[in-house]
């Protein structure tokens, strides 16, 4: 179970950790409504070091990607339930669109993203490259989506 941290304090416990010999690894996303393929990509992303940590979209920073709609659950439901999930040990969130900003604070180890993205296509990749973060591209279940869900249940 996971720790809901401010900017400043997953960057002190990062370089603490990091001075110590622990690894981080970091994924970001919205997270609204939790499925399958969320635990798997979770899980997955914990595998790869001794700390996971989820930059978590804000509400605003979800509207901005999402539309006006979006979220469905707010950011501290979505920061409750991903603390609770044993493959996530920090959770911090994030207002911009992209965690450009935030991953470039906290400089984690590893960063994972979904195998949809490429190092040439993905947003993060001045950041990553610049602080020699090591980038794992993690594959998604099919099916499953938070917007698969959701126009399942309007029908």
């Amino acid at each position: 179970m996971g720790i809901i941290v401010t900017k400043n304090e997953i960057i002190d416990i990062v370089k603490k950790g990091q001075a110590e010999g622990k690894t981080f690894v970091a994924t970001n996303g919205c997270f609204d409504i939790l499925h399958v393929g969320h635990v798997r990509y979770l899980k997955k992303t914990k595998s790869l070091a001794d700390y996971s940590i989820v930059m978590l979209n804000s509400d605003n920073s979800v509207k901005l990607i999402k539309g006006p709609e979006r979220p469905i659950n707010n950011e501290q439901d979505r920061a409750e339930i991903l603390n609770a999930l044993l493959y996530v040990d920090y959770v911090v969130l994030f207002e911009e669109k992209s965690p450009a900003k935030l991953l470039e604070a906290i400089k984690p180890d590893i960063y994972t993203k979904g195998a949809d993205y490429t190092l040439e296509t993905l947003p993060e990749r001045d950041v990553v490259l610049r602080n020699n973060i090591k980038v794992e591209f993690i594959e998604f279940v099919q099916g499953k989506s938070t917007t698969n869900i959701i126009n399942k249940c309007l029908g």
